[in-house]
């Protein structure tokens, strides 16, 4: 059964594919079962109507949009958060999968 889901958000769900399957090794290695995905910004609402994932994060490239996905994420109840650039551009799975996790702990 799948403890944590943690859904990245892009323009158009693809640039975080690559960070998806980092975070999905990571998690595996450190033993925990956790269902990890990316989608296009324009798709959160139908993931959350979907499921509602556990944490949202944000590709640096849609930080602009921050406002609105915060918005649409409180009323979720889903905590949300961009990805650190430089984790994002080194594609660091580790350091991102331990965010959410700080990200989801303190909800």
């Amino acid at each position: 059964m799948v403890e944590k889901t943690i859904m990245l958000a892009c323009s158009a769900g693809m640039s975080t594919s690559l960070l998806v399957s980092k975070m999905q090794a990571a998690a595996k290695e450190e033993g925990k079962n956790y269902e990890i995905f990316a989608k296009s910004t324009a798709d959160i609402d139908q993931e959350f109507r979907k499921k509602t994932p556990d944490v949202l994060l944000l590709g640096p490239q849609v930080a602009y949009m921050r406002a609105t996905v915060q918005k649409k994420a409180d009323e979720a109840g889903v905590p949300m958060d961009v990805i650190n650039m430089s984790d994002y551009g080194m594609m660091n799975g580790a350091n991102v999968l331990k965010f959410a996790e700080e990200l989801i702990a303190r909800g």
